[in-house]
């Protein structure tokens, strides 16, 4: 995976990310001068790659996709079928040009038992993301494994968790992916986090505390950017936050009021602040 510099997330515009909405969304984001966006895919078996491509290949524009696995075909429930629907979302990222696809590869968003995951679930986990990078590496993409919070997801949680998947997996073009939202919530220090995931960390999202305007929150951005800048990375940055979400993924986000007045504001105030902290600490 070769991704650099800023992105956003295509939540700022779509969350049913359609030819119509990559054909206006595109230009505005190169008006804010992004180097990628993010493409989430929830439904990847409708998503049309042709046009999202034609566009980003005509403004000079990178992409990573994303998603979540449908909460009956997990690893835990129905592997195969899990395997099936990740073969199918990375054919799809590779038509799009995508230099990755990221997310909550490895499990669903609102998979929880009410119990912490056995070992049984993790080894099914395991097999899955080993099966399915693989997949990916044949075709040229990373696949990345998000660390999400404990309402959302029970597998994992922490850096650490991802790494221990990553590293039981064995795939080389596995990534472990950070949200700094998630990370507010589950890790002993915005820092450690970061630190745990070192040389394995290649993506990660920069999100509000209240996923809206980042700088009009309360996550503390010079620790995440200081630990950036201490493990020498240079992946990708992307900014996420919540505009745009319709009531389908609005229960699996818990998002149940607006996070921000407009997208106008956080890309006019929120991707301004996040790229003067990385220029501050020598990111870009």
């Amino acid at each position: 995976m070769t991704i650099r510099g800023f992105g956003v997330h295509t939540a700022m515009w779509a969350m049913d990310w359609t030819p119509e909405a990559a054909a206006w969304a595109i230009p505005e984001a190169v008006a804010h001068g992004i180097d990628f966006l993010e493409i989430t895919m929830p439904d990847p078996a409708a998503f049309d790659p042709g046009p999202t491509r034609a566009a980003l290949e005509r403004a000079g524009v990178a992409c990573v996709t994303s998603l979540g696995l449908p909460l009956d075909r997990l690893p835990t429930n129905d592997p195969e079928g899990a395997l099936a629907f990740l073969r199918m979302a990375l054919d799809r990222a590779a038509a799009t040009g995508a230099e990755a696809m990221s997310g909550v590869l490895y499990g669903g968003i609102g998979q929880r038992t009410g119990h912490p995951p056995t070992e049984a679930e993790r080894d099914a986990t395991v097999r899955v993301v080993a099966e399915a990078a693989a997949y990916a590496r044949a075709l040229g993409l990373g696949f990345g494994l998000e660390a999400v919070n404990r309402y959302e997801n029970h597998i994992v949680n922490t850096a650490a968790q991802a790494v221990e998947i990553l590293e039981r997996a064995g795939q080389p073009n596995v990534f472990v992916h950070l949200d700094t939202y998630h990370m507010n919530i589950e890790e002993k220090g915005l820092a450690n986090g970061i630190l745990a995931a070192r040389e394995h960390l290649r993506y990660i999202h920069l999100s509000a505390s209240d996923r809206g305007t980042p700088g009009r929150d309360t996550i503390q951005w010079d620790e995440v950017f200081a630990a950036l800048a201490a493990i020498g990375f240079t992946g990708g940055m992307a900014m996420e936050s919540f505009i745009t979400v319709p009531p389908a993924f609005a229960a699996g986000l818990s998002v149940w009021r607006p996070v921000a007045p407009s997208r106008e504001e956080v890309l006019a105030e929120g991707l301004p602040f996040l790229r003067m902290k990385a220029r501050q600490y020598g990111l870009i």
